[in-house]
């Protein structure tokens, strides 16, 4: 396995980032629509919290899949094999 340029460090780089940017929002996606109608009607405080912990548990698994499948797609491209 050969050394990476500094090309090759930038592009991992610009890809990690892009991974947390796109996992965060549609982690945020997937908050605002399990949490959304507790916010938008008058629901009982313990709906509310019962959405909120729901939301986050989601969010959460959505983000982590998220970015390993970017991450995991990245590794898998021919021209990232590392010759």
């Amino acid at each position: 396995m050969g050394r990476r340029t500094q090309a090759d460090r930038d592009a991992i780089t610009i890809e990690i980032g892009y991974a947390f940017v796109n996992g965060c929002f549609a982690a945020a996606l997937v908050f605002g629509a399990v949490y959304g109608p507790s916010a938008a009607f008058d629901l009982s405080p313990a709906v509310g919290r019962v959405l909120s912990v729901a939301g986050g548990i989601l969010a959460a698994v959505v983000f982590l899949l998220r970015v390993t499948h970017l991450l995991w797609r990245f590794s898998r491209r021919p021209e990232n094999d590392g010759h």
